[in-house]
């Protein structure tokens, strides 16, 4: 994943949305393994809902958004406040773009557990894919109170705020971010790029030492060490 990403609101939340939801690692083949022995499965147990859960699991792991959308369907018909068939239904529809149905199964998901992390996070991030931007900070702001040590609510309140020309804000939440997560290179790019198209040099060039020192390769970074310096004059 390009950690250049991070320095859209949108983008931000995707990003973290799908490091929390990556699946175990498996190839293509494994999981088309998998969906056939749990077709089986079903076959010989239609009306067991755990199954029905893996075999959508499955499905997004194999992109098969449909697939899976039908399978919680099937599984919300049973058992409407299952919170994983609702929360991976808003999801899945989402990636479908069919984003009314998502932000519907996520504001069911959010009344019946108003804790659920990944929830709120995909609440905010199909807020701003339909435009709601003040709506989606507002939950983001909700979010800040309600996990206060999550570097990601941190980093996807900076994004919204920096697509939003927040930028002290987001600059703000850019560090706090970093100071919570400290070794992720994703956040002290979007920071530094930040102080950059910003014109402050020297302050980004403050965050990739600070960074360095931290235990961030150099090599990393070192794109944007080049961007810190200013060009000589001409004689």
């Amino acid at each position: 994943m390009d950690c250049r990403l991070y320095t859209k609101g949108v983008a931000v939340l995707f990003v973290a949305i799908a490091s929390l939801l990556t699946g175990q690692a498996q190839t293509t083949q494994q999981w088309r393994d998998s969906l056939a022995v749990l077709n089986s499965q079903i076959a010989a147990s239609p009306h067991n809902l755990e199954l029905h859960l893996r075999k959508a699991a499955v499905n997004i792991e194999l992109g098969q958004w449909e697939y899976a959308a039908d399978e919680y369907t099937l599984v919300l018909s049973k058992d409407e406040k299952n919170p994983a068939a609702r929360f991976y239904r808003a999801y899945t529809n989402a990636q479908l773009k069919r984003y009314d149905q998502a932000l519907f199964d996520y504001d069911e998901l959010l009344r019946f557990s108003p804790m659920h992390f990944e929830g709120r996070l995909g609440h905010a991030y199909v807020q701003q894919k339909i435009g709601r931007r003040t709506e989606s900070l507002d939950e983001l702001n909700l979010m800040v109170e309600m996990f206060p040590d999550s570097a990601i609510v941190y980093a996807a309140r900076a994004g919204l705020e920096q697509d939003m020309k927040q930028h002290e804000l987001s600059l703000f939440d850019w560090e706090k971010a970093e100071q919570l997560d400290s070794l992720n290179a994703n956040y002290v790019v979007s920071h530094a790029e930040l102080l950059l198209s910003l014109e402050r040099k020297a302050e980004a060039r403050l965050v990739l030492d600070e960074a360095v020192s931290r235990g961030i390769p150099r090599g990393l970074l070192q794109y944007l060490y080049r961007r810190t310096i200013s060009p000589r004059p001409k004689k």
